[in-house]
């Protein structure tokens, strides 16, 4: 059996998950306040050592503790995180002064890839993409049946530039994808879109959910609202720029969506988002299309891709 964490910008998961990617139980806790690397592995640590007593397991029975971490990674260290402030964290050695384990880093969306690839939308593919739509902007390739991770560097798919000098993002660059396609960038044009349209029913969704969420501009749509409907547009064309280049850079058979945001319905994002990228898209002169799918496990995508890590690297 392994342990799969998935560490997310809100919420820690972590999944007690056998060989053949079963989830056998779960545990979950708020991310909160960071208040450094040795707390932050402290608290990793017990939240492993509570999903090993609710599957009734032992450590003993562990072959290693998988995580899935939104940034920069090599072996068992942590180079760079963009929305959680750490650098240069010896996360496994730190983790292992709570829970003497091995210990396996990958970024979230190589797991996430991993996890799709083995029980999701890239079974029975070799070449498989998946990009995360959430706080930023991620991805992760299956290249020939194996993770393609390289230096620890690869995948930051949301820090390539789709417009010079644009919105400033995180990682101190300006115009990257992640400024315009993450939950995130959809949460600010959507607060943008109310502040130009006082009469929008943005504003009735917003008080409904108790804030502006990525959702927003899309539950409102649905409705019919004109501001609402030039939001979700804007945004697929946005997020439309960046998964073009990637089927032009990795031609993956498949290429799944996932995140909060790929629950938007399928007429205002993912029937937009395929229309605009096969007509675009290089391989198109090819006849070889990639299937562009929503992704299919949720929430558990990153437990199950961190557990199996160690299959595919």
């Amino acid at each position: 059996m392994y342990i799969g964490i998935d560490v997310g910008g809100t919420n820690l998961k972590a999944g007690l998950v056998d060989e053949a990617g079963a989830i056998l139980a779960v545990e979950r806790t708020p991310l909160g306040t960071f208040r450094g690397p040795e707390p932050f592995a402290k608290t990793l640590a017990e939240l492993a050592k509570a999903v090993l007593r609710k599957g009734g397991a032992e450590p003993g029975d562990i072959a290693y503790v998988g995580m899935g971490i939104p940034g920069a990674v090599e072996g068992e260290n942590i180079v760079y995180t963009c929305n959680i402030p750490m650098r240069d964290v010896p996360l496994g050695e730190l983790f292992r002064h709570h829970l003497d384990l091995p210990v396996l880093l990958g970024n979230d969306a190589d797991c996430a890839a991993v996890g799709e690839w083995s029980r999701g939308a890239g079974r029975g593919t070799r070449n498989f993409a998946v990009i995360t739509l959430g706080t930023g902007v991620g991805g992760g390739f299956i290249l020939n049946g194996r993770l393609y991770a390289g230096g620890g560097m690869v995948g930051e798919v949301g820090h390539m530039v789709i417009q010079r000098g644009g919105m400033p993002c995180n990682c101190g660059r300006r115009g990257c994808w992640e400024a315009y396609a993450s939950a995130t960038a959809l949460a600010r044009q959507t607060q943008e879109a109310m502040a130009a349209h006082p009469e929008s029913l943005l504003h009735t969704v917003a008080r409904e959910l108790g804030g502006v969420e990525g959702r927003t501009a899309f539950l409102a749509a649905e409705r019919g609202d004109a501001a609402a409907l030039e939001v979700c547009r804007n945004y697929v064309e946005y997020l439309a720029v960046g998964v073009t280049n990637l089927v032009n850079i990795l031609q993956p058979e498949v290429l799944a969506v996932g995140g909060g945001v790929a629950g938007a319905p399928d007429a205002l994002l993912m029937r937009p988002l395929r229309h605009m990228v096969e007509a675009e898209c290089y391989p198109r002169h090819a006849n070889k299309l990639p299937r562009i799918l929503r992704a299919e496990l949720g929430n558990d995508a990153g437990i199950i891709g961190a557990a199996l890590l160690g299959n595919v690297i």
